[in-house]
């Protein structure tokens, strides 16, 4: 708790992670409202996971680019402009959807330019934490901000859930557009100047070269990146089976579901609550890393065991422990393995890999029509297992010899 007034005391820090609340938030919320008015709109399991990937593919698209404008220019700024673009684009399907004019055509486009800027909005904060703490405390500031990231998460889905039940999809986008424009506005007025990293004036494309190079010197970044991006796939890629486990499994309507992906978020909070502590135990923070997705990927594979409203929601609290705890690390792992110019590529790089996440919603919403919601979850989670399990085998014999 100490270490928690620390930060907040920080110059910009709790404005900053106010708006991550509040940009967590509206994702959170935008997920709920977009994946079931695609399930209502077209009662496809696999449109919902082509709906969610298009919201993800523009960070394996955008992440490295991202990166580069964020290690040129005012992290800040970014921010406040992707958080603009994205509430205008909500507020749009928002009024599209209470006039009785949404199309799934207009969703998935506007959905893929959501997450473009979103990319964005996610390379700047990331770096911006950096610029905030410094490198020492980045874990602890990472594991904060998720926090208060999650929280905003719970509170995103909750009010979705509510909202989409009782007005409708359309109301539901519009307070994610008022969320995300508030998001702007509460960011500090300037930028940090006591750990600010280096930026610099190179192009995008030269930028984009001395990134690759540094990551050919430094070979455990790859590795972190294949890792994250594993996770992605195969572990995260489970919330694009909940539309259809709450109405066709659970038949808990939409306010179920805005439970369930409150659930996720309450188990992200309690992983962030010890992720700090974790890191402080010694011993490597890779093989920690590599543990933690293989607990993950366990979690999965059982919650497509799981029997009844309230064993789901328990393992979605327990599954999604390990997730935000992976999630952090990876982040961290990334950050530190570069010099400090190139802090914002790192972020692009963590952007990049996450961005793979599209391709497992889109394996996981087609294993969901050909063999139903608790095969392709059991085969996802197994998958995550078996690749932790040979990466820290790989790794335990290379330092052997």
């Amino acid at each position: 708790m100490a270490h928690d007034s620390a930060l907040r005391r920080l110059p910009g820090f709790a404005r900053f992670a106010s708006s991550a609340l509040l940009n967590t938030i509206t994702f959170a919320g935008e997920q709920v409202v977009l994946g079931w008015l695609v399930l209502d709109l077209t009662n496809s399991p696999l449109m919902v996971g082509l709906a969610l990937a298009l919201r993800m593919i523009p960070l394996l698209l955008v992440g490295l680019p991202a990166g580069v404008l964020a290690d040129r220019g005012d992290r800040l700024a970014l921010l406040r402009g992707s958080n603009a673009i994205v509430a205008l684009a909500l507020a749009l399907l928002g009024a599209v959807a209470v006039l009785g004019r949404a199309t799934i055509g207009l969703i998935l486009g506007v959905t893929f330019l959501v997450g473009c800027a979103r990319a964005l909005q996610q390379v700047a904060q990331q770096a911006h934490a950096h610029d905030l703490v410094g490198a020492a405390r980045l874990t602890e500031a990472l594991g904060a901000l998720g926090i208060a990231m999650r929280i905003g998460g719970l509170t995103g889905a909750l009010i979705t859930g509510r909202l989409i039940g009782g007005l409708g999809p359309g109301p539901a986008y519009l307070a994610m557009a008022s969320a995300s424009l508030l998001a702007a506005l509460v960011l500090p007025a300037h930028s940090s100047r006591t750990t600010r990293s280096p930026t610099t004036a190179r192009s995008i494309v030269d930028g984009l070269a001395g990134f690759l190079a540094a990551a050919k010197s430094e070979r455990r970044l790859p590795l972190y990146m294949a890792l994250t991006a594993a996770g992605e796939v195969l572990g995260f890629s489970h919330q694009a089976v909940l539309p259809s486990l709450a109405r066709d499994v659970l038949a808990v309507g939409p306010d179920g579901l805005g439970v369930m992906s409150a659930s996720r978020q309450a188990g992200g909070i309690l992983g962030l609550l010890v992720v700090g502590r974790l890191s402080q135990l010694g011993g490597s923070l890779t093989t920690l890393f590599i543990g933690v997705l293989g607990v993950f990927g366990a979690g999965v594979a059982a919650l497509g065991l799981a029997s009844g409203y309230g064993a789901v929601l328990l393992l979605l609290l327990l599954t999604n422990v390990a997730g935000a705890i992976a999630d952090v690390l990876g982040q961290a792992l990334m950050q530190q393995v570069v010099p400090a110019g190139l802090r914002g590529r790192a972020s692009g790089a963590w952007v990049v890999a996450i961005g793979v996440g599209p391709v497992g919603q889109l394996q996981i919403g087609a294993l969901v029509s050909w063999v139903g919601v608790s095969a392709a979850l059991g085969l996802s989670g197994a998958a995550l297992v078996a690749v932790a399990a040979g990466t820290g085998l790989l790794i335990a014999r290379a330092r052997a010899r």
